[in-house]
């Protein structure tokens, strides 16, 4: 009799546990497989490696089985980038730029469908309704109907859940005012310190005249044509010019060129600022302007032929004008691709890409010996994961006040942090640490200055959506309410951050829609939003694929 009932017992409460579960024999082939969360190292990134250990447990609450992986940024943008169908989930970041303080290079380029092959749309998102709105906010010129446009564009985005976003960060940079001048330093809206601005006017106070800065990362090009992360588009905006640059003040304005001036909606007129060279000492022409927006149409140059698919032509009207006229009207125009495109010496350029043509590769694998442009630095030396070094331009018709410009690859955030107290570094460019830490640090020591910026820029998981389970909306969806923002931001960022629920930025007021689909953090409802779209679980709590569905990858 007690025997009996201990059986029973058992049997109850092995009902109990697996109450809606599957046995696992029967199920093997539909339990979704283990999946990958890719992320940088602890010591070159504390805060995008925190986060990932935050959002795998949370996850695998659901029902997977989640690894978190480390790899070495050269090697973890090149398979996110280059092999799209292998891998799962990866943190990512999209670094605030300049050019991005209008919306459109995030809105078409992220998510429009003809740059999921090769473009930033590396996660292939496909939607063809958000592809015709992303088209259309470029030709509005009425700011309120575009503006309209974007906000729909942040609810469809954040319905599809193409990614989960998650912070935009408050980015704190430091630097030293005994060497430069305060007055000098600029705080560019959405961007912060470190930015163009700062490094071309930064003014030194005595004899220390090297700009020496640091990044957790290691160089992967020094390419106008490719820009592979945040560090290379610092030294790319340094090195070469483009027509205009995005002002503190968000606002394009003009820089290589005099001025720009549209004839009409779809004709604008650039008068080139004369006088100008490339760093070998010929000059720079209007034919090489023509090249330098021409070269990115073909197919040797994918990274950049977004900003200059509107261009229906190009003409040279005299040795200083040249004439843009478009496809149709493109609102963004001027900051999206006048601002955007660096300027190239055709007679560099040319016989490379032409080259390059007749090869698989394209200009992304293309390095010069000894870089050249025309802008306010001029290239020195580079050595791989150690450092690179540019000395001012004196010739330039904004030249720097700093002598050289010196970026040290520092790894580690601590060593970046001893750095700058111990004075290698006197700006400090980059740090993924306790933000408290800096504001101590500036407190103690009063030569050191210390401002935060809400970024532009956010930080967030992207999904592979070309591979199974994320190709399915209810999973997406159910993986965002599984995300605990809130800790990420207390636990990862000390507060230093605003969550985030759409690309575009709060710092960007007027573009930024706050009433988009947001997935409050919930486990249960995400559940139970998995049962709802046909998903069970095992006896072991793994999940499992609908009735019917065997997983079948897209690549290993």
């Amino acid at each position: 009799m007690i025997r009996l009932l201990v059986r029973i017992v058992v049997a109850v409460v092995v009902l109990t546990l697996t109450a809606g579960a599957v046995a696992v024999g029967q199920t093997q082939d539909r339990r979704v497989r283990e999946l990958i969360l890719l992320t940088r190292p602890q010591a070159v990134d504390p805060q995008e490696f925190e986060m990932a250990r935050l959002l795998a447990p949370e996850f695998e609450k659901l029902g997977f089985k989640v690894t978190v992986r480390v790899m070495p940024w050269e090697q973890l943008a090149d398979y996110v980038w280059l092999e799209r169908t292998k891998w799962d989930m990866t943190m990512w970041q999209m670094v605030g730029r300049a050019e991005r303080s209008d919306p459109d290079e995030f809105t078409f380029n992220l998510f429009h469908a003809s740059t999921a092959a090769k473009g930033y749309n590396f996660v292939g998102y496909t939607n063809s309704t958000y592809n015709g709105i992303a088209e259309a906010q470029r030709i509005k010129t009425d700011l309120k109907v575009r503006r309209q446009l974007i906000f729909e564009a942040q609810k469809i985005i954040a319905r599809d859940a193409p990614y989960v976003f998650l912070v935009f960060p408050q980015s704190s940079y430091a630097y030293n005012n005994t060497v430069w001048d305060p007055k000098s330093i600029v705080e560019q809206k959405g961007i912060g310190l470190k930015n163009f601005w700062t490094f071309d006017s930064a003014t030194p106070r005595g004899t220390q005249k090297d700009i020496v800065l640091n990044t957790a990362d290691p160089v992967l090009a020094i390419n106008p044509l490719y820009i592979s992360g945040a560090t290379d588009s610092w030294i790319t905006e340094l090195i070469w010019d483009r027509l205009l640059r995005v002002g503190p003040d968000g606002l394009p304005k003009p820089w290589a060129a005099e001025k720009a001036e549209w004839v009409d909606s779809v004709t604008l007129d650039v008068t080139l600022r004369r006088g100008m060279k490339w760093h070998d000492g010929r000059p720079v022409t209007a034919d090489d302007v023509i090249f330098s927006f021409t070269a990115p149409m073909g197919d040797e140059v994918p990274m950049y032929r977004p900003f200059v698919s509107i261009i229906d032509k190009i003409e040279k009207r005299s040795d200083t004008v040249v004439r843009f006229t478009l496809k149709d009207p493109y609102a963004p125009f001027l900051t999206s691709s006048l601002a955007k495109v660096n300027l190239i010496p055709k007679h560099i350029w040319e016989p490379v890409l032409a080259d390059l043509a007749k090869k698989p590769e394209n200009a992304e694998s293309y390095q010069e010996q000894v870089p050249i442009g025309s802008g306010p630095f001029k290239f020195v030396q580079w050595k791989k994961a150690e450092e690179v070094v540019l000395e001012a331009n004196p010739d330039h018709f904004a030249a720097p006040k700093a002598q050289r410009w010196v970026l040290r690859i520092i790894p580690n955030v601590e060593a970046a942090l001893g750095s700058l107290r111990n004075g290698e570094l006197n700006f400090l460019s980059a740090y993924g640490g306790d933000p408290q830490i800096l504001d101590r640090l500036a407190k103690e020591n009063p030569s050191i200055t210390v401002v935060s910026t809400m970024d532009i820029g956010m930080r967030f998981l992207a999904f592979n959506l070309r591979r199974p389970p994320f190709d399915d909306l209810a999973v997406r969806q159910a993986l965002n309410m599984a995300a605990n923002k809130k800790a990420i931001r207390s636990v990862v960022f000390k507060g230093y951050a605003t969550i985030a629920d759409s690309y575009v930025s709060p710092a960007l007021e007027f573009w930024h829609n706050s009433e988009v689909p947001k997935f409050e953090y919930n486990v249960k409802a995400a559940r139970d939003a998995l049962a709802k779209a046909g998903y069970e679980w095992d006896a072991d709590g793994r999940l499992l694929y609908p009735k019917g569905k065997v997983e079948t990858l897209v690549g290993k």
